[in-house]
């Protein structure tokens, strides 16, 4: 069995973006799927860099995929999927999992020959190598796209549980552990992602700016300063602060709660 795609990645609109193992991120530099009365819109979109970005796999028989729910567009050649449980206890853990985080309770995993193309996305798609996280990586929630299926999934709890209610911000995040590419879907793109490194030091971070961390790290919600009324004075009140060694990616602006990456039009 064989297949052949035409005007797909040899289309003259798209670039590679990034590349590694098995995953690539593609962009659309132009949009032509446009109505008249929207080609103004999309053009000035396209000058700001708000272009559809696609996560496309390639599976060669032996590393599978893992997808968020509802993430996969389309595939080709000899790919199936399952719901990546493997026992009922396995789906207890992932029941819990997606109860406490802003992540789905299945992920499905597709396996065999092939290629894997996800849903367009008006975000940024960032490729993260576990190799370089210390083979072990806390996301943010609701950041996860895809991973190498041998990655394990887990939970990661804040250091200090009273604080991150008092923050309001959620008790776990997912953790992702092993070797292989985890994809992400960022608010911003790869040349304006920052990477701290600490050795025995802190960070501490006034908003929910931080992307990812090794899981080294001890992560709590605390007062900016020594008391309430120094916090009060300051202005800052709770911040993220994360202690150890280790590394840290973040954002320059934090995730909009109301991105839309509804493919057919950025404003709809």
């Amino acid at each position: 069995m064989s297949y052949t795609i035409y005007n797909f990645l040899n289309n003259d609109d798209v670039k590679v973006l990034h590349q590694a193992g098995q995953f690539q991120v593609i962009q659309w530099d132009r949009d032509l799927s446009v109505a008249p009365w929207s080609a103004q819109e999309a053009w000035f979109a396209s000058q700001m860099d708000v272009r559809r970005r696609q996560l496309v796999a390639t599976l060669d028989g032996r590393t599978g995929v893992t997808l968020q729910a509802g993430a996969m567009q389309w595939t080709v050649g000899q790919i199936h999927a399952n719901t990546g449980v493997k026992s009922a206890g396995d789906l207890f853990g992932k029941m819990v999992r997606g109860a406490v985080s802003q992540d789905s309770i299945i992920k499905p995993e597709y396996s065999g020959t092939g290629m894997l193309v996800c849903e367009p996305t008006w975000r940024h798609l960032l490729l993260l190598d576990l190799s370089q996280w210390g083979n072990s990586v806390v996301l943010n929630d609701g950041l996860f796209l895809a991973c190498d299926s041998t990655i394990r999934h887990d939970l990661q709890r804040r250091s200090n549980m009273s604080s991150a209610v008092a923050g309001n911000e959620g008790l776990f995040n997912l953790r992702l552990d092993g070797t292989g590419v985890v994809a992400l879907e960022s608010p911003c793109p790869q040349t304006e992602v920052l990477y701290i490194d600490l050795q025995n030091d802190e960070l501490k971070v006034d908003g929910n700016y931080a992307l990812a961390w090794t899981s080294g790290l001890e992560f709590a919600v605390e007062r900016s300063g020594k008391s309430l009324i120094g916090s009060a004075v300051s202005g800052e009140g709770l911040v993220n602060v994360y202690r150890g060694t280790g590394r840290i990616m973040m954002a320059p602006m934090q995730p909009a709660t109301s991105y839309n990456t509804n493919a057919a039009n950025p404003t709809d």
